[in-house]
């Protein structure tokens, strides 16, 4: 007897223990008064919450739920609905249930509901937003069920186990045409460029008896005075790579804020809260328009190369932003570990190079270790520019002369990778990705990078 009473005491709230200690309080008075009357009002205080207790902590139920998420990945920025399913499992009709859904404070403020009396069998549905304001892979549940007595004296909580996910992906951003895979420029530099065009390169030979006169090359035939055919090859499917710099002293984060503190949000066209979402998002957008264009996508940071399920044939569209949405700042000190990997998974395919603060020995190692026939390109952040952003607050602070020596080592390091071949340009907090590709990339920079 002693473990029910202890559970129905443990379960009373505030207003119940209150209650308690005023009839205590009463019966003290009572006998030392020998007044009866104050005696039965007392004993009638001291029994309502604890027979409210009893009542509750005898109180059997079973209780379901199930959610769905809609949409299960969405870009930064945007909302997801989320539909609870909550089945009352059992045979009797419940009582009053607070429910609370578990939720990580990035999502937003924790979403609460109060079902009366569920009849057994029956399902109530129940819906809530959650704002993907931060990149990630978030966990949306248990459910926490609180019953409570029409009294409002006695509280048992119980807590779900069933859970399901949401991924907040980055965002991809339309670029503008040239750059790797455009197929623009002509001789060396397209050589060097990824010549994906989408159409299927063309060579002819004679015709031959029983040759499809569909496939007759009317050109080549005019100009060669000889009926001729064109054969058909499949067109070559260009590789590129993306190394992507996650080291957190090579960036300046910001601090995560819980979503009902955060400035009022503008939707999708939020910005980047610092330099490595910057980044992260131009991997994803640069990498998504190569991969629509045909290239072959491989994806590497400073340590370890992010793969797909099929490590041959790249990355897809999808997994490329399922894998950068798990990206977090790396302790890694240097580039090396992420050099070796390059070395071995770009080839002579180009590489698209998007850095934090960098020096010139680091410059100097990634010129040494890319010497292929292909343009490399190399977006450099401007880290002190974040310093000035809306939300500096939210980061570590920087004096005056480490911003001066971020800026000389980052001048030092752009005129080594274009000495060395590559075409370099520097992003900054007010910078959209979309103009720091077209700066990239800007007519002519390919054919210019020769080595």
């Amino acid at each position: 007897m002693a473990g029910p009473v202890a559970a129905a005491l443990a379960s009373l709230t505030l207003s119940g223990r209150c209650l308690v200690a005023a009839g205590l309080t009463l019966l003290l008075l009572g006998v030392l008064l020998g007044e009866t009357p104050l005696v039965q009002v007392a004993v009638f205080v001291l029994a309502l919450p604890l027979l409210s207790a009893v009542a509750v902590a005898r109180h059997r139920f079973r209780v379901a739920s199930r959610r769905t998420v809609t949409p299960a990945r969405v870009p930064r920025g945007q909302d997801a609905e989320v539909l609870l399913e909550l089945g009352n499992a059992g045979r009797g009709t419940g009582g009053l249930w607070l429910l609370a859904e578990t939720l990580p404070r990035e999502l937003g403020p924790t979403p609460e509901f109060v079902v009366d009396r569920l009849p057994g069998g029956r399902t109530a549905t129940l819906h809530y937003r959650v704002h993907g304001g931060r990149r990630g892979r978030y966990r949306l549940g248990p459910l926490r069920l609180r019953l409570v007595d029409p009294f409002g004296l006695v509280l048992r909580s119980v807590v779900g186990a069933d859970t399901a996910t949401l991924v907040v992906v980055p965002r991809v951003v339309p670029l503008g045409p040239g750059g790797p895979g455009s197929g623009h420029g002509g001789g060396a530099g397209a050589r060097r460029s990824l010549a994906v065009h989408g159409e299927d390169d063309v060579s002819t030979r004679p015709y031959r008896h029983g040759d499809d006169l569909r496939k007759v090359h009317w050109r080549a035939t005019a100009r060669t005075g000889e009926l001729m055919v064109r054969l058909e090859e499949r067109p070559w499917r260009a590789q590129a790579t993306l190394l992507l710099d996650t080291r957190a002293r090579a960036h300046l984060i910001a601090r995560p804020q819980p979503a009902d503190r955060r400035p009022a949000a503008t939707g999708s066209g939020t910005a980047p809260p610092d330099s490595l979402e910057w980044l992260v998002e131009a991997a994803a957008s640069i990498g998504t328009e190569l991969i629509a264009r045909g290239a072959t996508l491989r994806l590497v940071t400073e340590g370890v190369e992010l793969a797909g399920a099929s490590p041959a044939a790249g990355l897809g569209a999808d997994e490329l932003l399922d894998r950068l949405a798990g990206v977090s700042p790396s302790r890694l000190a240097g580039l090396g570990p992420g050099l070796a990997l390059l070395t071995r998974a770009a080839g002579e395919g180009p590489v698209v190079a998007l850095l934090g603060a960098i020096g010139p020995d680091e410059a100097a190692e990634l010129v040494r270790v890319r010497s292929g026939p292909a343009a490399d390109l190399a977006v450099l952040t401007d880290i002190g520019s974040w310093v000035e952003a809306e939300g500096a607050r939210r980061r570590r602070p920087v004096g005056a002369a480490a911003r001066a020596e971020l800026a000389r080592q980052q001048e030092a390091a752009a005129d080594l990778l274009r000495a060395g071949g590559w075409q370099v340009a520097v992003a900054g907090a007010g910078d959209t990705v979309a103009d720091v590709w077209a700066e990239l990339v800007r007519p002519g920079v390919l054919q210019g990078g020769a080595r």
